[in-house]
């Protein structure tokens, strides 16, 4: 029998920036066990919301639970409070509100195939994928003002409309962008370091998908079509501005990659639709009344879905408060993947699930 050893991997780890810990169980090289821990931070978040903020504040303190992920839990919490509230949006608060949710979704998408490149040791296209991803920064400051925490989605509407100047400064851009993409999409496809080398590497089978209760990119990379926003269009038009399902088949590194890089492309075209029309109205609608009842709302996040329950009892002050991550809910299939594969392939397998344990750990 060959020997086994047992390799962490985390809290602190050159391959994981994220407090998550994995006992890795290897024998002859190759993962035959995985421990997960993801207990090591507890901001108390959800226990600030319910006792110390008010809950037209809350969405301010909820954009805090993750810079990357700021606009999805932003928005999310104001559709809650808005369901609590009995509140109609406008439809020119709704555009606005996904032109910023897809140009978070591209700035955390880049992020992403940024670290698989980096994990995969191609130092250069991380490099190069950091800086493309500029342009998605770039324009969520033009838009919101703010570059990370972009305190957008507030309850109601949103906090500030889109002036000509902006929007046509969005299009412009990412014009630029596409042929940026394109170059992106052949290296991930053809270069050996991404493609053959990732080819069959960290799969995950639709019927664990499903099992394990997998979301986001990872499940859609295995062929299982889940995505909040083909469910949810009484709560935003994704499907009127051009929203489309993109799905892989491996269920393996190099098919999670290249769902990320499709999205990219529809993110593009949604962007485009919003501000080519955009309706009028008002971005903000006003009302007096305190959020009663229970309510929750699920909302696609970079990651997967994103789900958040409020209570109120018609006072400032919310009565409970829970939002559960994305990566809480990858977590199980995260350890799954890693099995039968060489121990030299976790780096680039961790990267292309995206954790986000920021969001996992409140």
């Amino acid at each position: 029998m060959a020997t086994q050893y047992d390799i962490p991997v985390g809290a602190q780890h050159i391959s994981l920036l994220e407090p998550l810990h994995f006992k890795l169980t290897t024998e002859n090289e190759k993962i035959v066990d995985v421990q997960a821990n993801v207990g090591y931070v507890h901001r108390g978040i959800e226990l600030a919301c319910t006792s110390k903020f008010k809950f037209r504040q809350v969405s301010f303190v909820v954009g805090r639970v993750c810079g990357l992920c700021s606009i999805s839990h932003t928005t999310a919490y104001s559709q809650v409070a808005e369901k609590l509230l009995n509140l109609e949006l406008s439809k020119r608060a709704k555009y606005l509100r996904i032109l910023v949710l897809e140009l978070d979704r591209i700035h955390s998408h880049l992020l992403c195939l940024s670290h698989v490149a980096e994990n995969s040791g191609f130092e250069a296209l991380f490099m190069k994928t950091m800086k493309d991803r500029e342009i998605s920064m770039e324009l969520l400051e033009a838009v919101c003002g703010n570059r990370v925490q972009y305190d957008y989605s507030v309850v109601g509407g949103v906090a500030r409309d889109l002036r000509p100047e902006v929007a046509q400064m969005v299009l412009a851009r990412l014009n630029d962008f596409k042929p940026k993409l394109d170059d992106l999409r052949e290296i991930f496809e053809n270069n050996y370091s991404l493609s053959l080398k990732n080819r069959g590497i960290g799969v995950l089978s639709s019927e664990n998908v499903k099992l394990l209760n997998a979301v986001g990119p990872l499940a859609r990379a295995a062929g299982v079509p889940i995505d909040v926003r083909n469910e949810t269009e009484d709560l935003l038009p994704w499907k009127e501005v051009g929203f489309n399902m993109v799905l892989g088949d491996a269920g393996d590194v190099h098919a999670r990659n290249m769902v990320r890089i499709h999205e990219l492309y529809n993110s593009i075209q949604m962007i485009e639709n919003v501000i080519n029309g955009l309706p009028e109205g008002d971005i903000i609608t006003e009302t007096k009344a305190m959020p009663e009842g229970e309510a929750v709302v699920r909302l696609e996040a970079p990651r997967g879905e994103l789900f958040h329950y409020a209570k109120g009892n018609k006072t400032q002050i919310l009565e409970r408060l829970k939002i559960k991550a994305p990566t809480f809910s990858n977590i199980p299939a995260f350890i799954e993947t890693f099995k039968g594969n060489e121990y030299a392939s976790a780096p680039a397998i961790i990267a292309s699930f995206d954790p986000c344990l920021s969001c996992t750990a409140r």
